[in-house]
């Protein structure tokens, strides 16, 4: 099940470039985050309060807040950057720079989480962050 939500989110932060890059072209990047971010609050609330869940935020330990909060100040600090990217440069460029996370997700993964990563990771990881350099610095064809 975890690869169908993966794919979901893939095409569906696909879907928000094209929407974002569409949504910010006669506005500032920041006030489009904005927008955003206040529908993203009110949605993720929404599910929260929606599923039953609201309870569990007793239960949850100081550490656990303190990385959560953590996330949520770099997740508010990387769409600031990306949209200013949006802003500034072609969508397909800035998406695939823009994953060039997964690069660093992996890396962080295994240096912080120790988690493991075998030839065939490394491997994909390699082209998958060759293909964003590619994709990124590539001449926009004549057309």
């Amino acid at each position: 099940m975890w690869i169908l939500f993966a794919l979901l989110a893939a095409f569906s932060a696909a879907v928000v470039v094209t929407l974002s890059k569409v949504g910010i072209k006669n506005i500032d990047s920041s006030v489009g985050f904005a927008i955003q971010s206040i529908l993203i609050v009110i949605v993720a609330w929404s599910v929260v309060f929606f599923q039953g869940n609201a309870s569990h935020l007793a239960r949850i330990d100081k550490r656990s807040w303190i990385f959560l909060v953590l996330a949520g100040i770099i997740t508010c600090l990387s769409s600031l950057f990306s949209f200013r990217a949006l802003k500034l440069g072609d969508a397909a460029r800035v998406a695939s720079l823009d994953k060039v996370s997964l690069v660093f997700a992996v890396i962080m993964a295994v240096v912080f989480l120790k988690e493991k990563a075998n030839w065939q990771v490394l491997l994909g990881v390699g082209l998958m962050g060759l293909g964003a350099v590619i994709i990124a610095l590539a001449r926009e064809s004549a057309g």
